[in-house]
């Protein structure tokens, strides 16, 4: 071996964690201790946000089924009427005695897409207080024509439907006639 190649011995001695501390001096807490009064009212007030938008999406949701089938009319116009409605509705639904204050357009939508926006027009039109609603389906490939009215009689708030008059959207439309919850103040 060549001179200034050789590796220096480590010495092993005995050395602690306690050796090493000596006469370092710990660093003293500057931190501001949180009043924990306004952090609760913070997360109150965050859980109550995400409650409410929670809650008006749960309110305008309504899961409809594809698998259920009603029984519909193979001849004429598409049109139903809930039992309790009289028939006469659906004759001034067809003779456009009630016009739609709410119009939904589901063109090129998929059937997820239209259950959707189906439950939320619902939705917003009790809301404000809307009995009449037209929904465009198009004619397309008829998936949406032939899915709609299984979808409309599942609902709840749907008390009768018809195919549009001419002016309304004719064979690619429904008119559509909610059950409205009348105001406090007309009680």
């Amino acid at each position: 071996m060549k001179k200034g190649t050789e590796k220096p011995k480590v010495i092993e001695d005995t050395f602690s964690f306690a050796d090493a501390m000596q006469g370092v001096k710990p660093i003293e807490q500057d931190k501001i201790v949180p009043n924990k009064k306004v952090a609760l009212e913070k997360k109150k007030q965050m859980a109550g946000v995400k409650h409410l938008k929670g809650s008006k999406q749960v309110a305008a949701s309504f899961s409809f089924s594809d698998m259920y089938q009603a029984v519909l009319p193979q001849d004429g116009p598409m049109r139903y009427c809930r039992e309790g409605v009289p028939t006469h509705v659906l004759k001034q639904l067809r003779r456009g005695d009630y016009s739609p204050e709410f119009l939904l357009d589901l063109h090129g939508m998929t059937r997820e897409m239209a259950k959707t926006e189906i439950a939320s027009l619902i939705y917003a039109a009790r809301k404000a207080s809307v009995d009449c609603v037209s929904i465009m389906h198009g004619f397309g490939q008829g998936v949406l024509k032939n899915a709609l009215p299984h979808y409309l009689i599942q609902h709840p708030h749907v008390n009768a439907f018809h195919q549009a008059p001419l002016e309304y959207g004719g064979q690619a439309a429904l008119l559509v006639l909610l059950d409205v919850p009348t105001p406090e103040y007309k009680r």
